[in-house]
This record gives structure tokens, sequence and C-alpha cells, in this order.
């Protein structure tokens, strides 16, 4: 769309000196039309024809041509005939209406692109309130040509950042190059959003006969005999594997970490038949957060059962998406089962197994029905049991558990 509009500016500027007022509106009627949804803005930005004279000349070219639609002079109105533009005829209009959205104005007035919480309907109000007259379609038309648009709101600020976050960014970074390079397992985990199950209207979009979508809840109450549906992932960087448990009870780190221990026992394990340690990246909060001992207890557990010293590397505070599990596994499921309602945890197993990419994405998931009660208190003496060896470097969120011989 953005190459055929310019295509069409470049057209316009070569033709325009042979147009007169009919035969421009109607050109742009036509190129309009034939750029489809859309094609009016695009041809009004590239052109400066109004989009009302576009909408006539639309009209125009969907009536039958006259016997003689030109009149023998050539010309269509006298020189400087026509309605006058609303901004001509009330020069205060702008000024006015910019004084209306400039106050509530969002993003830097320096920058090109700007756009305002008011609607325009309210706009004309707020004007003919002053006594200028203006339709909700002309306040539209003069926001866009002063800069302003339709946004909606984006994630961009992180709040504030930890100094040293590009450092361990860095030292993530080498531990999996290394710990790769030795042919040892690396995994990011993480639990992914926590989903409602039952005919809830699920976001995005599916193919479904013309005029008979799939009816949905309007109401998003949970329902008590299905509950939420807590999926947590490990993702084998290495292998492009994923293994997602999904969970009936609550999202605590036993579940996390029992999670794991099923990932290395049926996938894990296999891969990596000699492996010796486990590099694990995480984030720094919830069921797996860097301060949570029931994490460090059950990753105990987890080495001293397995024979493996687990490295955990935690992502600095508010970088979560970041981690690799994010947009390599939990962002392929969410467009597998768009527009999907999650009638039973059942329905979410079997559609996150169908997740796959085009780089050979496999996923095995799983129904966990265990009970995981949350609240569980690990005491200071179990805290000095543990084989925990904290890095040089930010051993809050770098460290290494190593199994328990002897048990």
């Amino acid at each position: 769309m953005v190459h055929d509009a310019g295509l069409v500016g470049q057209r316009f500027q070569r033709l325009s000196p042979y147009f007169d007022e009919r035969m421009r509106r109607l050109w742009a009627a036509a190129e309009a039309t034939a750029l489809g949804f859309g094609g009016a803005s695009a041809v009004e930005r590239c052109t400066g024809v109004s989009r009302r004279a576009i909408a006539r000349g639309c009209r125009e070219l969907a009536a039958k041509p006259c016997a003689a639609p030109f009149p023998a002079s050539g010309r269509i109105r006298r020189p400087g005939g026509g309605r006058k533009k609303a901004i001509d005829k009330n020069p205060r209009l702008l000024g006015a209406l910019l004084a209306l959205v400039e106050p509530v104005t969002r993003g830097d007035p320096q920058n090109p692109l700007r756009w305002t919480a008011k609607s325009v309907r309210h706009l004309a109000g707020e004007l003919k309130a002053q006594g200028l007259s203006a339709s909700h379609q002309l306040v539209a038309e003069l926001l866009q040509r002063e800069g302003y648009s339709l946004q909606a709101n984006v994630k961009t600020r992180e709040g504030g950042t930890h100094p040293d976050r590009n450092a361990q960014f860095e030292h993530i970074n080498e531990r999996i190059r290394q710990t790769q390079a030795e042919g040892q397992p690396v995994i990011s985990v993480d639990t992914k959003k926590k989903e409602l199950v039952g005919d809830f209207k699920n976001s995005g979009r599916e193919w479904h006969p013309k005029g008979h979508p799939e009816a949905v809840r309007v109401h998003d109450f949970i329902i008590p005999e299905l509950g939420r549906a807590n999926p947590y992932g490990v993702y084998d960087l290495a292998h492009n594997q994923g293994w997602v448990s999904v969970g009936t009870d609550h999202d605590t780190a036993a579940f996390a970490v029992s999670t794991i221990r099923r990932w290395w026992q049926a996938m894990g394990q296999p891969l990596y038949p000699r492996a010796q340690r486990l590099l694990l990246t995480a984030d720094g909060g919830g069921s797996n957060g860097s301060r949570n001992r029931l994490w460090k207890r059950e990753l105990q557990a987890l080495a001293d059962t397995t024979g493996l010293a687990i490295e955990v590397t935690h992502l600095p505070p508010g970088t979560s998406k970041w981690n690799k599990i994010e947009h390599r596994l939990f962002s392929f499921i969410s467009q597998n089962w768009r527009g999907k309602p999650l009638v039973s945890h059942e329905v979410i197993v079997q559609l996150i197994a169908a997740t796959t990419n085009r780089k050979g994405l496999a996923v095995h998931a799983e129904i966990d029905r265990t009970s995981y009660p949350p609240g569980t208190k690990v005491s200071n003496e179990e805290m000095s049991q543990l084989r925990l060896e904290p890095a040089a470097f930010h051993g809050e969120w770098n460290y290494t558990i190593r199994p328990r011989t002897g048990l």
C-alpha cells in the first residue's frame, strides 16, 4: 500500500497541470478505488485532494456517464468559484482546534507523529460551544493534516534500569556460549500468562463461514469447575524444542521445578546422556524468582536426584521480555491458538503440542493435576543445608546448586 501510494503521488504530480477540477476528483476517486481499503486516505495524503472530493468522485464514477460530461468551453466553473474551505471562511477554526488538543497531546510536540486522547465528535462539540461550526469529519481531516493520528498504547517504558543490566546480559550470553560449546544443556524457563478455561473470547481471528463466528461468553467470570490453566515452559536453546506443563493448581516454585524435572526425564536426558551440569536462564521474579527460597530448595532436590550441577542465571530486573522462551516458544503458542476458545485443559494441551514454526520448533505438552499449595515456608536451617555457590559477579542473580552426596 505504501509503495502504491507513492506511485499515485508521482502520477499526480505529472498529470495535475492538465486536470480541471472535475477530472482531478474523478482521477483521485479511481486511484482510491484501485488501492482498496484505506485508498482514500492514502490518495488524500499524497495528492491533497480532500476525502470529500474523492467521495464525490466515487459517486460520479458509480453513476452512468453523462452524454456530454464537459461544457463546450472546457471549463467547469469560473476562476475562484466553488465552496470555500472551512478554515478559509473562519481562520480561527484551526487555532481553536489545536488549542483544544494541545493540553492532552501525547508524545513529543517536536515529533512529526502526534496523537490525542479526545474523540473527534467531542472536539467538534467543543468547537460548536465556542461558536465555530465544524463536523467531526472535518475535525478528523484537520487533525490528520496537522500530523495527528489514532494510536494505541505501546509498551516501551521499562522503568528504572539496574546499572549492571548490560553486564548481566553479557554474563548470561558468555555462560550460554561456553556451556553450549561444552555440549551441556541450556534451557530457558518461565510461566506463560495464566488463561481462563472455558468458552471465553480468545484474542485473534480464525476462518469461519461468513456471518457465523464462534459464540463465546460475554463476561470473563471464572468457571469454578474449570478454573485457570497455568502453563509453565522449558525451552531447549540448542535443539529448538519445548516442554510445557499445564498446571491446574497454583503456580509455585514446586510446580516450576516439577516441570523441569519432567522435561529432563522425558526429553533432556535422552538428548544429553553425558550431561554433568545444566544451565538454566530465568526471570528474576515469580515462581522462579531469584529471592524465592522454595525455588532454590526444589532445585537442590532436582540436583540430588539427577546428579547434575544446576547453574542458574536470572535476567536483570525489568527485562523479562528478553527471556528466550518468550519469543521462541510462547509467542508461537499464542499465534497457534489465536481466536480459539480454550474450552478445556485437554484442548489447551492439544493446541500447545501442535505449535511449530518454520525453523522446526517441536513442543510437548502435558497436564499436571498435582496440588501445589502456596505459602510454603523454607527455614534458615533448610537454606543452610543447600549446596548453593554464588558466583563472583552478582551472586544473587548467578549461582550454582551442586548435588549433595551421601543422601
